[in-house]
């Protein structure tokens, strides 16, 4: 068993079925520059995850129950025993420097809520690191960049008015800020944006690290790519629109919003 780590951060690394992609996240993750804890997590135990932990000396936290997002992020981020989580997504891969980077804002900002970073775009085995969605997400989050600013609750608002910024793979939760299975939410797709915008009207700082520190899978077996061909993703999408603005402006966004889908296609 991989030996606890004497930080107060832990990986919780989300398992879903038997990904050919988990074995990748979860060597970034042991590969880390300032190595930490890590737990694995799942709602569909199998001899395959299981054996994988196993092989990285990985703990494994079963939950019973069907599967759903939000019931299965809730059960990760309180496994974790540490004031700081990340909640690891099995698709994706983590920069080596992602913890180096994280320890250090943290010891800079004590009063942050959450962390994250800027990403590239990963599609089949090419790394596309001008992907028109991370480029765009970029964007949303530049006035967060500004941390000394970033307790305000409207300039923390700001990088999610039009749009969800925030990557929820590259988000590290500040527990004593943030509480107990901080998903409450009816929502099934958007339910990371709904929280992030809850967690930016109370108390805390953003810190946003605009150096990509890691990498987002686009693949067809991908939640998002579902979510978009049964509509979920749309309807979401313009429920949290509307928090922001009023209907004929939640219309006009939508129509350039869209164009982010055919990252999927």
């Amino acid at each position: 068993m991989r030996k606890l780590y004497n930080t107060n951060h832990t990986f919780a690394v989300c398992a879903y079925q038997d990904s050919p992609f988990l074995e990748e996240c979860l060597r970034s993750l042991t590969g880390q520059n300032e190595p930490t804890n890590i737990i694995v997590c799942t709602s569909t135990p199998s001899p395959y995850i299981n054996k994988l932990a196993e092989k990285y000396g990985l703990p494994v936290y079963e939950r019973e129950g069907e599967s759903d997002i939000q019931e299965d992020w809730n059960f990760a981020y309180d496994q974790a025993q540490t004031q700081f989580v990340t909640i690891a997504h099995q698709d994706d891969i983590y920069a080596p420097q992602y913890t180096q980077v994280l320890f250090e804002k943290i010891r800079r900002y004590p009063d942050l809520s959450i962390f994250f970073c800027s990403y590239e775009a990963i599609k089949g085995e090419v790394r596309i690191k001008r992907e028109r969605s991370c480029m765009v997400k970029r964007l949303l989050c530049l006035p967060v960049s500004f941390t000394a600013l970033a307790d305000r609750a409207w300039l923390k608002k700001s990088c999610l008015c039009l749009g969800n910024g925030i990557s929820c793979p590259m988000i590290t939760y500040n527990r004593n800020i943030t509480g107990k299975s901080i998903f409450q939410s009816s929502l099934k797709y958007a339910l990371d944006w709904e929280m992030n915008l809850k967690i930016a009207e109370g108390p805390g700082r953003f810190v946003y690290v605009r150096r990509p520190l890691g990498c987002y899978r686009i693949h067809d077996g991908a939640t998002s790519k579902q979510f978009i061909l049964n509509h979920k993703k749309e309807n979401e999408d313009r429920e949290m629109f509307a928090h922001f603005w009023p209907g004929w402006m939640v219309d006009l966004i939508m129509k350039a919003y869209k164009k982010s889908y055919a990252a999927y296609d």
